[in-house]
């Protein structure tokens, strides 16, 4: 068994679309991950489990994977949170303004 702890970072906290990365990653893995918050404990194999986490921002997540590519599968994990909390914040400078479709400030 692997463990790990991550801080949810993303403004929006764990939002459908990281959930839903995580819950196909989970899916094609050989392992069973869980992650927990509190007393909350959710199969990553479930968007729904994961989203009744209602992970916010500065949430603590607790991952423990165990199976046969549990190494694998805790890396590829560890890739998901660090590349998901780089996405473009609306809200950031490096988001452009005058991008169609979304309100000008």
């Amino acid at each position: 068994m692997k463990r790990a702890q991550f801080v949810i970072l993303w403004q929006q906290g764990l939002h459908l679309r990281p959930a839903a990365k995580l819950v196909r990653l989970a899916q094609a893995s050989k392992s069973l991950i869980q992650l927990k918050t509190g007393e909350r404990i959710a199969n990553a194999r479930s968007v729904l489990a994961v989203l009744m986490l209602c992970a916010a921002v500065g949430t603590v997540i607790d991952l423990e994977v165990s199976g046969e590519d549990e190494d694998t599968v805790l890396a590829s994990v560890s890739r998901l949170f660090a590349t998901e909390t780089t996405e473009a914040n609306p809200d950031s400078e490096a988001f452009p303004k005058n991008t169609p479709g979304l309100p000008m400030s």
